[in-house]
């Protein structure tokens, strides 16, 4: 068994596999960049290594710096996590070369199922049937001609990595040049690979992807299934195991198809086997297709080891080690459900904007499970993705485990960062996640009604200021502006005093009401306020700078509010010439490309600049028509929020 593993990762699963490691006596080190090199990750590794550089390409995507970091430290071996540089076959290469073992599957097995296009050919050749495409050439000409030929929409996929990267849904021929475009660059930041395939759309499907597990003597198991249906923009939020589309007639279809392509590549450690699952024809019998293979550890292994009982990560390195497989086929047991929840950086009321900085407080819930790469006091950086925790339900049943996830997520919170907290948690509550009739394109269809289904009506927020007012914790209220913030968004209300009644004002919406009741109660909860807005009636609860509460006879999630200081000012380079209109950055981030030049006349909603922040491309568009009087960045630039971009007359 090795002496010492390097983590060639970061974050949570940087995290999860350090624990693994040190369970199992395994000295840890772990890679950083710059902007981790405070991280949890570092904290609960053994040792580390800093790699000099801020961007994914500066630092984990840097093959030399990894390898120079593991030989320096006297390490065996190498877990590469997933995403970076965890599917590249030249990486494995490099590994065995300089006598280091590459905990994954061989570079000759990467190359053959790591890379879509060739996954797609082991497929076909294989009898199981793929979603129509093409995954040759991929020049501009070639892509489009195939595209009319499959047929609109197609969906453009990255043929390394994983996670969404690289990934775009195409209507339209004229959408395709700049999706082309926009996808291979993404890919190329994310996995140093650009090249692309395409496939036709399949709509209204369900994502099942099966686990495997091989070794090199020759066994090769099942880890049964996992449902991932739940995701936006091909970016999963929640994934559950076992699938609830799945019965025994389809699972033994689904597994037996996955291990027969593993076999026919002799397929060691671990690996994911990922279809689509179609509505069910006539017959009542659902269809399904081969999409690709990550032959990696993925993001949401928790829910199958939760079922089964089993490590992965410690399967993998004893795997790596060339141990044979502790377990056969007919030793692994199914056990209840499980369902993990994605806790990202980000804000759904804004364009999924993504959220960074310093994480001043923070609640993770009392679950069986968290993995999370980061604590109180951490700083989440803009350079690389906004995944922060996921959070694990286990239980008898999908039922029991849905029910136990409405308590706990209530309780989630990441101060004064915005997540996606509420989001989860309104599909969750949601008829089709309970019925588990979720799709793959059911968030993105029911996402404005579920954001508005969670929004704080104004008269909840009149409440918290009202209630407030009476406990005396601002001082004299008269004529001030009370600032709380909810986790999505720091709103200002006006108070004022009239005789008995409080009046609010959030811009042109104003309301009175009274304070009803202001008491002390026992220490736990300082101060309890009824207050009347309108014709309704909120009890709220005071502690320190929080207030706690809900309308009166609602028994259902509750509110939260924090009182904090006015949000500063962003940050501009300089204001723009007098009738100009500004383009400023609208988060930190880095130039990936900029779409026009000085004197070009552009059209409201038009793409200016693209700007990539935590791993994924943003559009900034021109807010009006008009002519670009100054470009003020250059791709490649560093741009801070509030940043001048452009200026339009």
């Amino acid at each position: 068994m090795f002496e010492s593993v390097l983590i060639a990762n970061r974050g949570e699963i940087a995290v999860r596999v350090a624990k693994t490691l040190r369970k199992m006596g395994i000295r840890s080190v772990v890679v950083a960049s710059i902007p981790d090199r405070r991280s949890l990750a570092v904290r609960t590794a053994d040792d580390w290594v800093l790699l000099e550089g801020y961007s994914a390409a500066e630092s984990y995507l840097d093959v030399d710096a990894v390898i120079a970091a593991a030989k320096e430290r006297g390490c065996q071996a190498i877990h590469p996590g997933y995403g970076f540089l965890a599917e590249r076959a030249d990486f494995a290469e490099r590994c065995a070369a300089e006598g280091i073992v590459f905990i994954g599957p061989l570079p000759d097995v990467l190359r053959r199922v790591g890379d879509k296009s060739a996954a797609r050919q082991l497929a076909v050749a294989n009898g199981v049937p793929v979603v129509p495409g093409w995954d040759r050439e991929d020049d501009l000409e070639t892509l489009t001609r195939e595209a009319g030929r499959i047929g609109y929409p197609v969906m453009l996929k990255a043929r390394g990595g994983g996670g969404g990267r690289g990934m775009r849904e195409v209507f339209q021929p004229a959408e395709l040049p700049e999706a082309i475009e926009s996808a291979r660059r993404e890919a190329q930041a994310a996995f140093g690979d650009g090249g692309l395939l395409i496939e036709k759309l399949v709509t209204e499907a369900h994502h099942v992807e099966v686990q495997i597990l091989g070794d090199s003597h020759g066994n090769l198991i099942h880890l049964g299934e996992r449902d991932c249906s739940v995701q936006r923009r091909h970016q999963k939020l929640i994934e559950e195991s076992p699938s609830p589309v799945v019965d025994d007639e389809l699972r033994a279809e689904l597994t037996g198809a996955a291990l027969k392509l593993a076999r026919a590549v002799n397929y060691v450690n671990a690996g994911t086997f990922e279809f689509l699952v179609g509505a069910p024809g006539t017959e009542g019998r659902r269809p399904f297709y081969f999409l690709e293979v990550n032959p990696r550890l993925q993001v949401e292994h928790p829910v199958t080891e939760m079922v089964t009982g089993l490590d992965l990560v410690e399967l993998q390195v004893r795997v790596a080690a060339g141990e044979p497989l502790p377990i056969r086929q007919e030793d692994v047991k199914f056990e209840g459900h499980a369902i993990e929840f994605r806790i990202n950086a980000e804000d759904p009321w804004d364009g999924f904007r993504p959220s960074s900085g310093r994480i001043l407080s923070a609640n993770w819930g009392f679950v069986e499970r968290i993995d999370r790469g980061y604590q109180e006091g951490d700083v989440v950086p803009s350079a690389y993705d906004s995944l922060l925790a996921k959070v694990i339900m286990h239980a008898p049943s999908r039922g029991d485990a849905i029910d136990f996830a409405t308590v706990e997520l209530g309780e989630i919170y990441v101060r004064p960062l915005r997540t996606n907290v509420d989001l989860i948690e309104a599909v969750r509550r949601s008829a089709a996640f309970g019925a588990g009739e979720c799709h793959t394109g059911w968030l993105e269809k029911n996402l404005d009604s579920l954001l508005e289904g969670v929004t704080t009506p104004d008269s909840a927020w009149f409440a918290a200021a009202f209630a407030i007012t009476a406990t005396d914790l601002i001082g004299s209220v008269g004529g001030r502006h009370v600032w709380l913030d909810n986790d999505r968004r720091t709103q200002s209300v006006r108070v004022e005093r009239s005789g008995t009644d409080v009046v609010g004002r959030i811009g042109d919406i104003q309301s009175v009401g009274r304070v009803l009741d202001a008491r002390t109660v026992e220490e736990v909860w300082k101060r309890e306020v009824s207050v009347r807005v309108g014709g309704e009636v909120y009890d709220m609860r005071i502690r320190g700078q929080a207030i706690y509460g809900g309308l009166r006879g609602d028994e259902r999630a509750g509110l939260s509010f924090h009182l904090v200081p006015p949000p500063p000012l962003p940050r501009r380079a300089h204001a723009a010439t007098e009738g100009a209109t500004a383009i400023t950055a609208p988060l930190a981030g880095t130039i990936a490309a900029v779409r026009v030049a000085e004197g070009d006349a552009v059209q409201a909603g038009q793409a200016l600049v693209m700007l990539e922040a935590m791993k994924m491309e943003h559009r900034i568009t021109a807010t009006v028509d008009g002519v670009v009087r100054a470009i003020h960045v250059q791709q490649g630039d560093v741009v801070r929020e509030g940043d001048l971009l452009a200026e339009l007359e």
